[in-house]
């Protein structure tokens, strides 16, 4: 345990949850199939996670957020729950959750897990007694419609998988609603009794000790109920059915802003607790306003400009900037540039063939903007998209829609913990994805002892944003500059310019008379900034 890390673990030992820890703190994303295997079965597990907990406090994060663990088919790799009370056998025993919490909180970091409230699995108990019949107790927990008279579907909704987003169920006679695979019904949270278990699925996982929760597809959980057919889409790429419509109708009801006034309630009666949303969408930024406001919703939430940018501009991040202004009422945003569900950034921005230049101006970025920065497991080592071979795919909408996207399975294959043990390190068994080869250079031994590593730098910039509150909590401004060049200032007790140039060619930039540089990528200084270069400088 690193000094730093020593320190975390007595403040939260001490009995330090400052109400507002979450404000400005970096959030490491682990994918816990991914991310170590402890059993040599292939496949992550809990155990595995809690044996890597020093690794991950030594970066100097403040939380952790954990993808699902929960009792699942795995047909969408745990994000289509048969129990949210339950752990999957694959991760291990509630025993191993435990430890991992406990262990958590002895190195000073604080444990956030998913929460998939819009959809179950189809062997969720609730929905095997939702289709048996229109009068059962579990009858409306599920969104079941008749089918038009010429026997077509309810809507023309379609799914973000690919296809009608409803399925046709002997049993009841009706269909069902999916809004992502046909065995991931939707809930029906407008009914208040499905609310209620989610609430109190809530308090059973925040008694057992959790820090709060990471809320996966928010906005789809509430439908309209009249069934309204969605409108066509305006022109635009189009590789999946879901594409050509205007997602009016199937998702973003207002009355989902209610049932998170109520989520808040729960969570607040839990010192410390913390939530944050995943909004995707062409509405993202307005939908994570109106979930995060006036301090009564979410505390946080974020949506899909980063993570989905085919390149990194400084258009693309003023306009992060504005959405987010820091007036009165408004909640406190949250972002991320990779995770689970988005090809990383070190690939998806190196325009110019050079991931690993672009991996440290994505990660300086990071800890310059305003709002809480979740760093996705491999990205402090500035992992590049894996190659996983169509053969060796594992993700539906991957395999669906082959090779029209990248697909997620690039972004989950195992964490390369070592460049000389087989699998990277990752487990002692064949692994459910494949090692990338091109990860061993990057993994984590192979960085670790490299003063100029990607590693390295990662540690120093999450060291600089503890120690400064402008970069943790201030406020942010944009400044002059021409179109290729992002600049802005950090201000709380301090000023700090932050100057960026994510572009191919070199650009004249000066900097305010007297700037002391505190951090820097890509041979940036206080005149000049390189191609994919930028620094973070303190003023007088």
């Amino acid at each position: 345990m690193t000094e730093a890390t020593a320190e975390m673990a007595a403040g939260v030992a001490a009995g330090a949850k400052a109400a507002e820890w979450w404000r400005g703190a970096t959030i490491y994303q682990v994918y816990p199939r991914s991310f170590a295997d402890s059993n040599g079965d292939g496949i992550g597990d809990l155990a595995g996670v809690t044996g890597r907990l020093d690794y991950i406090a030594d970066l100097g994060v403040d939380a952790v957020w954990l993808s699902p663990f929960f009792t699942s088919p795995m047909k969408d790799f745990g994000y289509d729950v048969a129990d949210y009370r339950g752990i999957d056998p694959i991760f291990g025993t509630m025993a191993d959750f435990d430890a991992l919490v406990a262990r958590a909180h002895a190195l000073g970091l604080r444990l956030l897990i998913d929460q998939v409230y819009s959809h179950t699995s189809d062997a969720h108990a609730w929905f095997r007694a939702s289709r048996e019949n229109r009068s059962n107790a579990h009858a409306d927990w599920y969104v079941w419609a008749d089918a038009k008279p010429d026997g077509s579907p309810p809507s023309n909704w379609q799914t973000v998988f690919g296809g009608p987003a409803w399925t046709w169920d002997a049993r009841r006679g009706q269909y069902y609603l999916h809004n992502f695979l046909p065995s991931q019904p939707d809930l029906n949270v407008h009914n208040p009794l499905v609310q209620d278990e989610l609430l109190a699925t809530a308090r059973f996982w925040l008694d057992r000790g959790v820090d709060g929760f990471r809320l996966d597809a928010i906005n789809f959980a509430m439908h309209d109920p009249a069934l309204t057919d969605n409108p066509p889409a305006g022109p635009g790429k189009r590789t999946r059915p879901f594409d050509f419509q205007q997602h009016l109708h199937n998702q973003s009801h207002p009355d989902i802003a209610v049932f998170l006034e109520r989520l808040r309630s729960v969570i607040d009666s839990y010192p410390g607790a913390f939530s944050v949303a995943e909004v995707g969408g062409d509405r993202a930024a307005s939908e994570a306003k109106l979930y995060t406001v006036d301090s009564q919703r979410l505390h946080s939430a974020y949506g899909f400009d980063f993570l989905y940018a085919p390149q990194l501009s400084a258009e693309v991040v003023r306009r992060t900037i504005r959405e987010w202004p820091g007036g009165a009422g408004e909640g406190w945003p949250s972002w991320a540039f990779s995770n689970h569900d988005a090809p990383r950034f070190a690939s998806r921005w190196a325009a110019d063939g050079d991931p690993d230049a672009t991996a440290r101006l994505g990660l300086l970025l990071l800890v310059a903007l305003r709002g809480n920065a979740i760093l996705y497991q491999g990205e402090e080592l500035g992992l590049t998209q894996a190659q996983v071979p169509y053969e060796r795919l594992q993700d539906p909408e991957a395999i669906a829609n082959w090779p029209q996207t990248l697909g997620r399975d690039g972004a989950r294959t195992p964490m390369p913990w070592t460049d000389t043990a087989p699998q990277a390190g990752f487990s002692t068994g064949e692994p459910w994805l494949p090692v990338d080869p091109a990860h061993l250079r990057l993994s984590v031994t192979a960085q670790a002892a490299d003063p100029a590593s990607i590693l390295a730098f990662t540690r120093s910039l999450l060291a600089l944003r503890r120690a400064h509150p402008a970069l943790r909590i201030g406020s942010i401004t944009l400044a002059d500059g021409n179109d290729d060049v992002l600049v802005f200032e950090r201000e709380a007790g301090e000023r700090l310019v932050c100057a960026f140039n994510p572009g191919n060619m070199t650009q004249a930039w000066v900097a305010p008379p007297g700037c002391e540089v505190l951090a820097a990528c890509g041979g940036a200084g206080l005149a000049m900034l390189p191609p994919r270069s930028g620094l973070i400088a303190k003023r007088p």
